[in-house]
């Protein structure tokens, strides 16, 4: 970097100080509640020596231990181990350079994808975009939840692709199924990425050194879709020589204009595949022994994920509500403020109106 000519002093990659080969990154993909923000917590709590910028698109999601947390600004949270999380709000290489640009020395940034998103667009970005001069890609981490993944896949492209430009695939949850139905996934999966280094997980637990500093990105891989890219900026279809071949329609979320405002956290761009989200808030408790009956027997199968925070009547705990599947789980805390019921469900053609209707039938009066 240091023999760049006068004439390009004004690119923003000359203030920072980087390994000759760029920052290295990686990226988490998988759908949704297959695990990536306990892996993310797990990197967290484990990195010890190595200083981690985590990108995700929103805090609450990753449930930061409060005594790790030193200074909050808007958008980044700087943790007591020396590693920071920042929020992605619309400009990924926006978001990128604000923890390249820091003073205090990053050593590794990790990116959360949101579960619905093809990871290509992310992947073009750092191979085709300003950023390849000042990071590197490490590799593609996609998480798999053992117990409720088919291979349909609920007919997602985007699930697809996770794990077609995955570099490794983790297993997750895999106490919860059999270890038939694993060994069969497995096999799914290296029909369909072929030199994929497979792992086991439970709860997110993976030795760090397998997941990171791997250098198992291929960039030579990505050739016709990078050159596509930069090249089409918004107007383009991704043909890929990946096993799959069929032709990629980004449609309206993954508009490649120069400021790269890709896939955020906003529910419109969950319609995609037939992807929807819906929020349901209420100052009223729910009575425990209806929410239960409306959990266990009357969820529409079109939700997939659901979380958030639920009162109960005759009751002053705040239960954390995590529902991936058929399977929930509800974890007491306290109230840091007045209590109320805040969910949001994700899934494929939610019948809105039939949800909310089950779910203010729950409500005690």
């Amino acid at each position: 970097m240091t023999n760049l000519s006068a004439s390009v002093q004004t690119s923003q990659s000359l203030d920072i100080k980087l390994p000759k080969k760029g920052m290295p990154v990686t990226i988490i993909t998988g759908f949704l509640g297959s695990g990536k923000t306990t892996l993310l917590n797990h990197i967290l709590n484990t990195c010890q020596d190595l200083k981690v910028a985590v990108l995700v698109n929103e805090f609450g999601d990753i449930d930061i231990d409060s005594q790790l947390l030193t200074t909050i600004d808007e958008n980044m949270v700087q943790l007591t181990n020396g590693c920071i999380c920042c929020t992605i709000n619309d400009d990924l290489v926006e978001a990128v350079y604000s923890v390249l640009e820091r003073e205090d020395k990053i050593d590794h940034v990790v990116i959360e994808t949101t579960g619905v998103a093809d990871p290509l667009p992310i992947i073009l970005t750092f191979v085709s975009s300003q950023l390849k001069d000042v990071t590197m890609l490490d590799s593609i981490i996609t998480l798999v939840d053992s117990e409720t993944f088919t291979p349909e896949c609920f007919q997602s492209e985007a699930a697809l692709n996770q794990i077609t430009f995955g570099d490794i695939v983790v297993l997750n949850k895999t106490d919860l199924t059999t270890d038939q139905k694993v060994e069969e996934l497995e096999e799914w999966i290296r029909d369909r990425k072929w030199g994929a280094r497979l792992l086991r997980s439970q709860q997110g637990q993976v030795p760090l050194p397998l997941i990171l500093d791997t250098a198992l990105f291929d960039p030579k891989a990505y050739e016709a879709e990078a050159k596509a890219f930069a090249e089409q900026g918004a107007d383009h279809d991704h043909h890929h020589h990946h096993d799959h071949d069929h032709d990629h329609h980004h449609h309206g979320d993954h508009d490649h204009h120069g400021d790269h405002d890709h896939h955020h956290h906003h529910s419109d761009h969950l319609t995609v595949d037939g992807f929807s989200s819906m929020v349901f808030e209420s100052d009223r408790p729910f009575i425990l022994e209806k929410m239960q009956a409306f959990v266990t027997d009357q969820l529409p199968e079109e939700v997939f994920r659901a979380k958030g925070f639920m009162w109960f009547e005759k009751n002053t705990s705040r239960y954390i509500f995590q529902l991936s599947g058929k399977r929930y789980t509800m974890d007491a805390d306290q109230w840091p403020d007045a209590p109320k019921n805040q969910l949001v469900f994700i899934g494929r053609n939610i019948d809105t109106t039939q949800l909310k209707q089950l779910l203010t039938d729950c409500l005690a009066p």
